[in-house]
């Protein structure tokens, strides 16, 4: 106890709770990966593919089966990870944009609880990183072949390889040099697999021989939805033949201008040479190019998140090597989710459950029982305060989420948690006119106010339609929900304190 309590003192601004172990608080790697949908990793159920690393965080661990964005694009999610706050208190509601790292930042608050922590692969949020003892990242959204990385203190400069091997490969050796006398933190933020789609050259053709099932509703006619009917993400007209799907592809564009000769010739002897040549032999027009596309954007799409799944295991392998695995935790994540063709859709966005839903699964030896399954809303907001948590650390005030450790844990207070999820989304018209829109989710329904460009509302019973094809608006026998429904979401706004989506909620 007076260790402890000495301990305690010494800690500048955050205090470690009493029921932490000072000398045994854990390490924890945070792998965070871009647009990688759950309906991509066979934990959830998926039958497009195995992965079965990712499977065994899960099967050690816990898994998150209605883990939720806030707003649903790669930036925010990432603002919204470091600081534990919606993309209206953070100031980071749209891509491209600068983020203040200036903010408290979950790392921060960790460096000063004696916590190493650090950030290596893909960042994309305008300004260098702070609050990491070390930080390796890739400029923008980097690049699958042989791409750039800014090195804390050093210039930047390019790395020979593949993105999500390198990323691995420095984060190891990382850990194999860490200080070992502190725990860390590590981010390891992947690029894979965010749009162009290209794969290690070890998995070009990987699923040539799949034929994927079509989803229920790749055909949606969005009846009665005005933003779904609008946008421009649609794998019939918005997916590119040249640039996504690499049908005589432009090597001299920016995409390739970083191959090796080797490389650039893997790369031909696959697109041209089976790609093309099929998209040139079948002459395809209508329904049936579009159902073509689909194919080849499974193929590519999942051909890339192999490495994905491939470099977890060497990572998990290293901590079993180590010895450090049963004093890690060890989080998997995508900063949203991603459609696999849903509403004939690419990307992600709308407050729907393709792209609403990202996977999370969390291994904790010792704390966290294998096999357990969790339903409960959980939001990124609730990353950051989990993690400190883990530290022992209380959070911030100012952090809007809540650890979720009560969710996973024997005895913990599940009678308190969250009965319903709060969502806004911002960035219009480019790259997809998707219209801005916020909502509220709860275990059943998903109320939706969108404005702007599309001036509407939009309900769905999840049980009834899960593919959220029917908006159920002004339905006769749902007049009693969508009353409660906009009377919580109009709680959930005035407790996160979104001024914006208030007054647009006050004009009806």
């Amino acid at each position: 106890m007076y260790i402890r309590s000495l301990l305690m003192a010494s800690l500048m601004v955050w205090g470690v709770n009493a029921s932490a172990q000072s000398s045994k608080r854990p390490n924890i790697i945070f792998i965070f990966s871009d647009d990688h949908a759950f309906q991509a990793v066979s934990a959830y159920g998926g039958k497009l593919v195995q992965t079965p690393h990712i499977d065994r965080i899960a099967r050690e661990g816990a898994i998150f089966r209605n883990a939720l964005v806030t707003n649903s694009i790669c930036g925010p999610s990432r603002a919204t990870l470091l600081t534990g706050k919606y993309s209206h208190r953070n100031g980071y509601p749209r891509n491209e944009q600068r983020f203040d790292v200036t903010q408290v930042l979950f790392p921060r608050v960790l460096q000063q609880n004696q916590y190493q922590t650090a950030w290596i692969g893909k960042w994309h949020l305008g300004s260098l990183p702070e609050g990491f003892d070390y930080w390796r990242i890739l400029p923008g959204q980097g690049h699958y072949y042989n791409p750039d990385f800014i090195e804390k203190g050093q210039d930047t400069a390019r790395s020979q390889g593949y993105v999500t091997n390198l990323v691995t490969d420095y984060s190891i050796d990382w850990i194999r040099h860490r200080d070992t006398s502190k725990p860390f933190m590590l981010v390891v933020g992947h690029k894979a697999t965010h749009r162009e789609w290209l794969p290690d050259l070890q998995d070009l053709g990987a699923y040539d021989d799949v034929n994927f099932p079509v989803p229920a509703n790749f055909n949606d006619t969005y009846e009665n939805r005005e933003a779904a009917r609008n946008q421009d993400m649609t794998i019939s007209k918005t997916m590119r033949l040249d640039f996504d799907l690499k049908v005589h592809a432009n090597y001299n564009g920016w995409v390739y201008n970083r191959f090796t000769p080797e490389q650039l010739s893997a790369f031909k002897g696959y697109y041209d040479g089976k790609v093309t040549k099929e998209f040139d032999e079948k002459k395809l027009t209508g329904d049936a190019l579009t159902a073509w596309k689909y194919q080849r954007y499974l193929k590519d799409y999942l051909a890339t998140a192999n490495s994905l799944d491939r470099n977890i295991g060497r990572l998990l392998e290293y901590l079993d090597r180590s010895g450090l695995a049963e004093n890690t935790v060890v989080v998997y994540a995508s900063d949203q989710g991603f459609y696999m063709g849903e509403h004939g859709w690419f990307d992600k966005r709308f407050m729907y459950e393709e792209s609403l839903r990202t996977p999370f699964v969390v291994r904790y030896p010792g704390v966290i029982k294998p096999g357990t399954k969790v339903d409960g809303l959980m939001c990124n907001i609730d990353w950051a305060p989990t993690i400190l948590d883990w530290a022992g650390v209380t959070a911030p005030e100012e952090m809007q989420g809540r650890s979720f450790m009560p969710l996973v844990t024997k005895g913990g207070n599940k009678s308190t948690w969250r009965k319903a999820a709060y969502y806004h989304y911002y960035e219009y018209p480019e790259p997809h006119k998707v219209s801005p829109h916020f909502g509220v989710r709860t275990e059943r329904y998903s109320l939706i106010r969108f404005y702007g460009p599309a001036d509407s509302w939009e309900l769905y019973d999840l049980a009834k339609d899960p593919g959220q094809v029917k908006n159920l608006i002004g339905a006769k026998g749902y007049e009693k929900i969508t009353a409660e429904l906009k009377a919580e979401l109009r709680k959930q706004i005035v407790q996160y304190k979104d001024n914006e989506a208030l007054r647009l909620l006050d004009k009806g």
